[in-house]
């Protein structure tokens, strides 16, 4: 859909009115979080993402909470930009945040449903969760299948018309507060792996199920393990053709890495820091200058890249895999973030000065998460090299061997 930039800015001025009417001002963003992952208790994080439920119920029935969806599966039926625009404006407003949950269900499940679904799932899910009514979790990487996932081993064995799944799933972000699960399992081990794998979408309430929350080392429990014994499932909640598992989960990394980066407000950035440095009159300070520079260097390139991707997309065209290489230089921004953390504040970045320095913690210890989530860099050099600079695939041993073959 081509798009110019006359109706994008009628479109981001109708918007803004309509946040102006709802929300207040956002306030001074030197004084704004930066921590990459929330540290709540269970009770505390359970009411924000109430509160974030009910804005997007708000959004959603504004016309704002599923903005590039055709009418005809309930969204306003315009763009990427339009999408982009909104969301612009949005971040001068005081919305009530954001959580991992909440973008899972209504950036990646939602769409993953509306593309493979029945319209019975389809009816009983897609509105739900981009609504807000509904949340959902992933359920795709195990203790042994991370970055090659599909390899995994929980198995799905087919009982009359149901399916009985046995195995455990790890880095599930939200599953303790999650209705649902997209599930992916082995239904065939006599085949090579990226054939043998079958979609479901699992009510978490089903018998069997057990959730249990990971703390993770900046203090938040947002990831979780997920123990599956002997867990029925009904034919009915496949999400796809068995054995098409593989397309399934592909489409819903696609969705994941497309929107990964996209979140400016994740941690903290050049604003925050300086504005510390300057509290603590560093910012004479020749390290500390050139850590402030990189960090400002690194925003200023990721705001031309939007900027050209915005561009590709007026023309017509569509970003593809150049998402991996945004994705990448995101996890390294925020690293870059972190060094320069560290250098303006010295040892203050572990001991609690009492001048609000300590919450970089936050941050430093919730960045390397995100060199994994959506993708590890590893993967995302992969298809860098493969598919944008064309170089020759890796070589794959287990190519068109077995599942059941694999050494293990």
């Amino acid at each position: 859909m081509r798009v110019d930039e006359k109706e994008l800015a009628d479109y981001a001025d109708t918007a803004r009115k309509w946040l102006a009417e709802n929300l207040p001002p956002r306030g001074d963003a030197a004084g704004r979080s930066v921590a990459v992952f929330h540290d709540l208790p269970f009770d505390e994080e359970r009411a924000l993402l109430e509160r974030i439920q009910e804005w997007l119920r708000v959004k959603f029935d504004a016309g704002y909470g599923a903005i590039s969806w055709p009418v005809e599966q309930g969204g306003a039926g315009l763009s990427a930009l339009h999408e982009e625009a909104f969301a612009e404006v949005e971040r001068q407003f005081a919305h009530p945040g954001q959580h991992e949950l909440t973008s899972v269900s209504t950036e990646l499940i939602a769409p993953t449903v509306q593309l493979f679904g029945t319209d019975a799932q389809k009816e009983r899910l897609v509105r739900p969760l981009l609504r807000g009514e509904a949340l959902a979790c992933q359920l795709f990487s195990e203790p042994s299948a991370g970055s090659d996932l599909a390899g995994l081993s929980t198995r799905a064995a087919r009982d009359g018309d149901s399916w009985v799944v046995t195995g455990q799933k790890v880095w599930s972000s939200g599953a303790q507060f999650a209705g649902w699960g997209e599930l992916i399992a082995r239904t065939d081990p006599d085949v090579p792996k990226h054939k043998g794998l079958t979609a479901f979408l699992l009510p978490m309430d089903t018998p069997g199920v057990d959730v249990r929350p990971l703390r993770q080392m900046s203090g938040g429990s947002s990831f979780c393990e997920v123990f599956l014994d002997e867990v029925r499932i009904p034919d009915s909640l496949r999400l796809g053709e068995v054995g098409g598992g593989w397309g399934v989960t592909l489409a819903t990394l696609g969705f994941e890495r497309g929107s990964s980066g996209a979140n400016v407000d994740l941690g903290g950035g050049f604003t925050q820091l300086v504005a510390d440095a300057r509290a603590l009159g560093r910012t004479g300070d020749a390290e500390v200058r050139r850590a402030l520079a990189d960090v400002w260097v690194a925003e200023r390139i990721a705001a031309l890249s939007t900027q050209r991707d915005r561009e590709t997309r007026l023309a017509g065209g569509e970003p593809g895999p150049i998402g991996s290489l945004r994705k990448l230089a995101w996890a390294t921004r925020l690293k870059l973030v972190s060094d320069a953390a560290a250098t303006v504040l010295g040892p203050r970045l572990v001991a609690d000065a009492a001048d609000g320095t300590y919450r970089w913690t936050e941050h430093y210890l919730g960045a390397p998460g995100y060199r994994i989530a959506g993708g590890s860099d590893e993967v995302q050099r992969t298809i860098i090299a493969e598919r944008l600079l064309g170089l020759p695939p890796e070589p794959r041993a287990d190519r068109g061997v077995a599942w059941k073959d694999i050494p293990r």
